[in-house]
């Protein structure tokens, strides 16, 4: 008898080393290569953004060979900070974040997305109540620090960089210092804030709004658009440099080809296009087209600079040099990273 449990323990173990073999042999290949960890910049809320880019990030691991992890934060410093310790290997970036992540912190770009519009930009927007004593771009000049402002980071283009660069500064007036009171989040969280009388104007953009009049009817029927930025240039896909060239143009194939073919393959990809900010699809592009982020940047250093108030005018000099310095290595690696 005893001899009998020792064959049918035998025969167990054999058995259960045949499984754990053929799972290790099926599972082998995913364990051999590291996943590609995809940052998404914030645009609504985390769980959403993650939720609209899974089903694109799925068909980009099937083509790639490869698994795709996902990184959705609340905050565009959040995605900074991770940037920052190497937790991200591609990215969903716009302007500012894009161009800091090609020139320090060794990203290039292989794609720009573009939308159903055909435009090759959105614009920044400022929103307002419909009804109420704070309604007009008029009542907002004539007395800033009576408002309550709703903005978004200062990474962010069209909630921070635009709006300061292109209204508040050429009107003497400071974002950070000037309002009755400040609320900083997501383009959705700003809307939300005028919308339910938590604040007087925010900063929003052209595609952000659209997307929030689908979601919050009731509410975007408060709002109202009092003022509008020139355009801003779509953001960008930028990946790992130290990425092998061949796995590069991969990536930036299968962006270019999404959604861009026929059959019902190609129209569930367009379906997931449209749910994710109402992308029409993805362009091929180099470092060359973060060019206006950098010249917006610039811009905006230049004029904050000139409107500050300063211990003496060499000191002013003194940082104006340093902001020509920056603009000038910028240029410089965006133009080394252009074919």
């Amino acid at each position: 008898m005893l001899r009998f449990f020792e064959f049918l323990s035998a025969l167990l173990v054999c058995g259960l080393l045949s499984v754990s073999s053929l799972a290790g042999a099926q599972t082998a290949p995913q364990l051999d290569v590291a996943p590609v960890r995809f940052g998404i910049l914030p645009l609504g809320g985390a769980f959403e953004s993650r939720n609209d880019w899974e089903p694109v990030l799925a068909d980009l691991s099937r083509a790639i060979g490869r698994p795709v992890t996902v990184l959705s934060v609340t905050s565009y410093e959040a995605l900074e900070q991770a940037i920052q310790r190497n937790q991200v290997d591609m990215a969903f970036l716009s302007g500012k974040m894009a161009l800091d992540a090609v020139t320090q912190r060794r990203m290039k770009v292989i794609a720009q997305v573009t939308r159903h519009d055909g435009m090759p930009g959105y614009r920044s927007l400022l929103l307002a109540r419909k009804t109420g004593p704070k309604t007009s771009l008029k009542d907002l000049l004539d007395s800033p620090e009576q408002w309550r402002l709703a903005r978004g980071e200062s990474r962010s283009v069209s909630g921070f960089i635009v709006p300061q660069l292109q209204f508040f500064l050429p009107h003497n007036i400071a974002m950070e210092t000037r309002f009755a009171s400040e609320l900083v989040g997501t383009h959705q969280v700003t809307a939300l804030a005028v919308a339910n009388g938590e604040a007087d104007v925010a900063t929003n953009n052209t595609a952000d709004f659209e997307r929030f009049k689908l979601q919050f009817p009731t509410e975007a029927e408060r709002l109202q658009v009092i003022w509008e930025s020139d355009l801003i240039p779509h953001a960008q896909i930028v990946v790992r440099r130290d990425y092998p060239p061949a796995f590069q143009a991969k990536v930036q194939a299968f962006l270019v080809a999404f959604g861009r073919g026929k059959g019902s393959r190609s129209d569930a990809e367009r379906a997931m296009l449209k749910s994710l900010h109402d992308l029409a699809g993805f362009l091929a592009a180099d470092n060359g087209s973060l060019m206006p982020a950098a010249k917006l940047a610039y811009q905006l250093a230049r004029q904050s600079a000139m409107s500050a108030q300063w211990v003496n005018e060499d000191a002013r000099q003194a940082r104006l040099q340093r902001i020509e310095a920056t603009y000038a290595e910028q240029v410089a690696a965006l133009r080394e990273g252009a074919p």
